[in-house]
């Protein structure tokens, strides 16, 4: 019955009320002749006048008001941030409002759900940021106050707490300028300026710069012998910081004598860097958050070898403004690989 529009019975209606009407009079009245038909023909007139009627003032007053509410639920639910695909709507109005209000509620419930996900991580978000800034605030406020007790006039620890006080207020610096950049390149103020530069020599230089902290654990920097240059097209001032983040990362959080593979590969249209070590590798319910703000995998061991645990969430807005994308494997025990692609120039 779902698929019997109200309208299609209305019209069955009023054809088969003064019918009824008709046959009626026909089978019942005890008038003869022309009479009985007369009354009859009367009777199947005024029957299928009041049906008519009827039928007109509903099609006015409830069919159309069930198609503008059809028509309003469809609009407001197209216009919110991810609506589901229309439902098989059917001849039946009535049946086609039901289908539209139900799923405009799944919709919302959705809607809803990822709200939810949103305040949790908000509130997460805000307990990393006054966690990361509220350490160096106290380590700056405990050199201060040893200081003003007396330390400043003595000189075997007046300048080493000084020098402790620049080291936290750097680190407090660092926090705030990668919360800018991740800001600046969510918002889209924070522009890309594409140039064609060989991705092999930017490559080399970045492990060059980083081959005195890997020699001191022993971890080995290798990238392929005798390449060609390797043209991209991509911000090259950007993905000189994506490949010191990935490169740096590998290195501190790398085992002693390991090993970091600088890899290139040709696939179309774009190039794929790939930056992989033999290292402890990372849990595997680890992976789908490890680009968050702030998210660590060992929080007390992350934070004890520096950084802001800003820098994949920065990669990943990096890579992703140059319309490409970066992905990590990794097997616990292991190693860990990172990859991004950038487009050939």
């Amino acid at each position: 019955m779902k698929q019997i529009s109200p309208k299609n019975l209305f019209y069955f209606i009023v054809v088969l009320f003064p019918a009824i009407v008709l046959v009626s009079i026909l089978l019942y009245t005890k008038s003869q002749g022309h009479v009985r038909i007369n009354l009859a023909l009367l009777g199947f007139g005024i029957s299928f006048v009041t049906s008519a009627l009827i039928f007109i003032l509903v099609n006015v007053f409830v069919l159309k008001k069930i198609n503008a509410l059809l028509d309003t639920v469809k609009k407001y639910r197209a216009s919110s941030d991810n609506p589901s695909s229309n439902p098989n709507y059917s001849s039946n109005e009535i049946h086609n409002l039901d289908l539209e209000i139900n799923a405009w509620a799944d919709d919302r419930k959705e809607e809803i759900e990822r709200l939810k996900k949103l305040e949790v991580y908000r509130k997460e978000f805000l307990g990393n940021v006054s966690h990361e800034l509220k350490t160096p605030i106290f380590n700056i406020q405990g050199y201060v106050l040893t200081l003003l007790d007396g330390g400043l006039e003595d000189p075997s620890i007046n300048r080493n707490y000084l020098e402790r006080a620049e080291k936290s207020i750097d680190r407090m610096i660092t926090i705030v300028d990668d919360l800018e950049a991740i800001s600046q390149l969510e918002t889209g103020e924070l522009q890309i300026e594409p140039e064609r530069f060989d991705i092999f020599t930017l490559a080399k230089d970045v492990a060059d710069a980083q081959e005195m902290k890997a020699t001191a654990k022993g971890i080995i920097l290798t990238l392929p012998e005798d390449s060609k240059p390797i043209f991209v097209f991509a911000d090259r001032f950007r993905i000189r910081q994506v490949l010191v983040n990935l490169i740096v990362n590998s290195v501190k959080y790398g085992k002693e004598y390991g090993e970091t593979k600088i890899r290139f590969y040709d696939v179309g249209e774009n190039v794929m860097v790939e930056i992989a070590d033999n290292g402890i590798g990372i849990e595997k319910e680890h992976l789908p958050r490890l680009f968050e703000r702030f998210y660590r995998v060992d929080k007390s061991r992350s934070r004890e070898q520096g950084g802001t645990g800003l820098g994949l969430a920065i990669v990943k807005h990096i890579i992703e403004a140059h319309n490409q994308s970066i992905n990590v494997m990794s097997t616990e025990g292991a190693g860990t690989v990172f990859s991004f692609s950038l487009k050939k120039a």
